[in-house]
């Protein structure tokens, strides 16, 4: 596994790192599972968990607490995430800060993420939704940093909703903010055009989410399929964008070198870019990490793929099923 340096704080995290959502929250998930999935990922030197408390109520989190304790001998970086207190994802912008992100209640969550885990301290705690119309308010900046002067965390984040990779960048420009997670990978290529200059700039560090774009470049889905009554995925790939995304999937498979899967070379097209931090992929069975893992080899992909692969940019902007 190949270490890359957190931004400014400095930590050397790995580059491929690992997402926890589908470990509460998605149908098939099992904490039998789980454990194994992350511990098979530790062993092969894997180092930043990302969770929320939105995954399960806590659950996640208990399971990363639990990781943590399992590996004393271990530098594991923890992150999580304050949920909006109105429960809405994403956030809307005629919504104040105080109505989702009020300073008691940044400090009650942080307490909640400390007591779910067992940790004395998280690495990060990000904000779960955003609106740049907040960064200027200095409650969520003096909530956030005096939990930081307490030791309770050591970075600050905002996760950025999707397909808007621009509202961000006040925060950014804040000073305060320590990373920034967004969805890019081969169709989200929009964070390259302003968000990715900023933080190389400012010495943001860069999460990569979604990287296989909810399942689409794993190749694995058709037209026809389905998730159990209660998924989530049920409401986000509505026909539209499931025909859709399917095709553009399909345009891909050619592409894709001999002994390499479409996923890995998600991955990799993602590592391609030095100002990515880390990707976050969710990693539900040991299969999972063991094919993911693998693509933090130095390889890379040839420059030509990495290029043509830029031609599959798929520009879109927030739908009432986008999530």
């Amino acid at each position: 596994m190949i270490n890359r340096r957190f931004g400014r704080l400095g930590w050397p995290v790995s580059e491929i790192g690992y997402g926890m959502w589908g470990m509460a929250g998605w149908t098939g998930s099992d904490d039998a599972d789980s454990r194994a999935s992350l511990q098979r990922a530790v062993d092969r030197g894997c180092t930043f968990f990302d969770t929320a408390w939105a995954y399960g109520q806590g659950h996640s989190e208990g399971l990363l607490g639990d990781l943590v304790r399992a590996n004393p001998g271990r530098r594991l970086y923890t992150a999580t995430k304050i949920p909006p207190k109105n429960r809405r994802w994403p956030s809307r912008p005629d919504v104040p800060l105080d109505a989702v992100f009020p300073a008691d209640y940044i400090r009650e969550y942080i307490d909640k993420s400390l007591t779910n885990t067992g940790l004395s301290s998280i690495d990060l705690m990000q904000f779960h939704v955003w609106e740049d119309a907040w960064a200027v308010d200095d409650s969520w900046q003096r909530a956030m940093s005096e939990a930081k002067s307490q030791g309770l965390i050591h970075g600050i984040g905002i996760s950025l909703n999707r397909w808007q990779p621009t509202n961000g960048l006040a925060a950014l420009r804040t000073g305060l903010v320590d990373a920034v997670q967004v969805i890019y990978n081969i169709f989200d290529q929009n964070p390259e055009d302003e968000l990715l200059p900023l933080c190389a700039a400012l010495d943001v560090a860069v999460i990569a989410r979604v990287p296989f774009d909810e399942g689409t470049l794993t190749g694995t889905l058709s037209k026809d399929t389905r998730w159990p009554r209660g998924d989530w995925r049920n409401t986000y790939f509505v026909k539209d964008n499931l025909d859709a995304s399917v095709d553009r999937a399909e345009a891909l498979r050619p592409l894709v070198p001999t002994g390499m899967t479409m996923a890995q070379m998600a991955l990799r097209f993602i590592l391609t870019n030095n100002t990515v931090s880390t990707v976050i992929p969710g990693m539900r069975k040991v299969a999972h990490v063991d094919a993911n893992l693998a693509a933090s080899d130095g390889r890379g992909l040839p420059p030509d793929l990495a290029d043509g692969l830029k031609a599959h940019r798929w520009v879109r902007t927030p739908t009432p099923w986008s999530q």
